[in-house]
């Protein structure tokens, strides 16, 4: 905390999926106007404490995800936002947009309908259902590279697409782990390695971006469901839901292999067993996945940052 007194800030704690989401709305930076990408950049740059004081240790976790709740630039939308982790940010968050979304729902914002939310990666639309369900339509998501081989100190060769969901993964189909609980740090240690290969490598996203998302596949528990999935998160952090845009990375994959047509759906399961349902819209050859899942509110608290505090700023990552 860069000097003053006491500071408190609100939030709204949500899971998707038994994925956290902590949106702040009350208290915040002054990030000025502008597009929210534009925000961003002024967030990492000027005001990153924050981040590390929401959501890091001792008032968060590695898990946790913060969104940050701004006005929008685009005022046909419903609310600006800017997610966050324990390292760093985020263009789009698939499972924080649904927790957005109950949130918002929960403090009499927003009724159930269509509602558009301006990210730094473009304004994406997203339905509350009156279930309570939520629908994101993602960003176009598309397959870069198919089949790129990557050697991998103790794992040997690995295989596996490099696709854009709102984020960039490495997808992997074949490997030798079973995707359970029991398994979380073995997997873990798997993949984290494959992204530091990559890394190693020069293998990336588009503009050289980093892959930050490593996401393995394998046969799913629940009938009905297609696949269950395993997703390292950029701070290290296993996705305990199936995990939005990783999913869109799935789909877009599926679909430019023949596999998956826009009326199908597909469903995700993550390695807690929690599930989102997955279709896409094609139009102009694009692919925009939507994904369907549920969030619940599970807190509403303030946050208290004392600068005598030596971890106010939280302990960094």
């Amino acid at each position: 905390m860069h000097g003053g007194g006491i500071r408190r800030i609100q939030v709204v704690d949500s899971h998707t999926g038994g994925e956290p989401t902590r949106l702040v709305i009350g208290g915040g930076p002054d990030l000025g106007g502008g597009p929210i990408s534009e925000r961003l950049k002024r967030f990492r740059t000027e005001k990153d404490y924050f981040r590390s004081a929401v959501v890091n240790e001792p008032r968060g976790s590695d898990v946790v995800v913060g969104a940050l709740l701004c006005e929008p630039q685009d005022r046909s939308c419903v609310a600006g936002v800017i997610f966050f982790n324990n390292v760093g940010y985020l263009g789009m968050c698939g499972h924080g947009t649904i927790g957005l979304v109950a949130s918002l729902a929960h403090m009499g914002r927003i009724d159930a309908g269509d509602h558009q939310i301006e990210t730094p990666v473009g304004v994406i639309t997203a339905t509350l259902h009156e279930s309570g369900e939520v629908t994101v339509n993602n960003v176009v998501s598309y397959r870069r590279s198919a089949n790129v081989s990557v050697e991998v100190p103790r794992f040997g060769i690995v295989c596996g697409d490099v696709a854009w969901g709102g984020n960039w993964f490495f997808l992997i189909e074949k490997h030798d782990f079973e995707l359970e609980l029991k398994n979380v740090e073995l997997l873990t240690q798997y993949t984290w390695a494959v992204r530091q290969a990559l890394k190693a490598a020069a293998i990336t996203g588009d503009h050289e971006q980093e892959i930050d998302h490593v996401e393995l596949f394998g046969r799913a528990k629940t009938p009905g469901v297609n696949s269950r999935n395993f997703v390292l998160c950029p701070g290290k952090a296993y996705d305990r839901s199936p995990c939005g845009t990783g999913t869109s990375a799935k789909l877009a994959c599926l679909y430019a292999d023949g596999k998956f047509c826009q009326g199908d759906v597909w469903r995700q399961e993550s390695i807690v067993g929690s599930v989102f349902e997955g279709r896409i819209t094609v139009h102009e050859g694009c692919v925009y996945p939507t994904i369907t899942g549920s969030a619940f509110v599970n807190s509403e608290a303030e946050l208290v940052l004392d600068p005598r505090d030596p971890f106010c700023n939280g302990i960094p990552a």
